[in-house]
């Protein structure tokens, strides 16, 4: 499997490649500003992209879709109820292949309405629901601290450890990270109360 991670934009974003080989089947996940390089390494490798995956649907995530799409002819994928074109509407549990590879959504409200995870290959995409040592932001519009609270504590928490994390933005100390390592080293993952949880976001 290929998976190239791109640091793009002015945000630090993480935009990825992820395909079955070169030549092969794959995906783009949250395109973002300045997609210039991913383009030219689908290119380069001749990645038949059939699907663009968003985590959710802020600007910064989604800013490189058309040019994607232009290129590729790929199918915009995106939790049914994000206010964005989408192709291919999911939601909670559900499954879809490109090729080999196997992905599928779980729904992670709290950041966003819309937010959700893809897990693929030992991997999970997390969006801007989980960073490496950090979570995702509950006081932007349609955010959710107490969706939040069981997004993370009983959605993200219920996964595998051995499951690489795969952050929406470089804002930790690796660009990478495992379940296991975030559920033992992340404040925001350690347990609490729902009631613990919101006034630990407040504060």
């Amino acid at each position: 499997m290929i998976l190239d991670q791109f640091r793009i934009g002015p945000y630090l974003n993480f935009t990825y490649l992820v395909a079955e080989a070169d030549g092969g089947a794959g995906v783009v996940i949250d395109p973002s500003f300045g997609i210039d390089p991913v383009l030219e390494r689908i290119d380069e490798r001749g990645v038949k992209v059939r699907y663009i995956l968003n985590t959710h649907s802020h600007q910064d995530h989604v800013a490189g879709n058309q040019d994607v799409r232009d290129r590729t002819g790929a199918k915009v994928v995106a939790h049914r109820v994000a206010p964005l074109h989408q192709d291919v509407s999911v939601d909670d549990g559900d499954e879809f292949a490109a090729g080999r590879l196997r992905f599928r959504v779980v729904h992670t409200p709290g950041h966003t309405k819309d937010s959700v995870l893809y897990l693929f290959e030992g991997q999970v995409a997390t969006g801007d629901t989980l960073f490496v040592g950090e979570c995702g932001r509950t006081d932007l519009p349609g955010g959710d601290p107490s969706e939040m609270y069981d997004s993370l504590l009983h959605r993200l928490l219920a996964l595998e450890d051995g499951l690489v994390v795969l952050p929406g933005h470089d804002y930790g100390t690796t660009p990478t990270s495992t379940i296991g390592r975030e559920r033992a080293e992340n404040y925001t993952l350690q347990p609490r109360t729902r009631e613990e949880f919101l006034r630990f976001l407040a504060e």
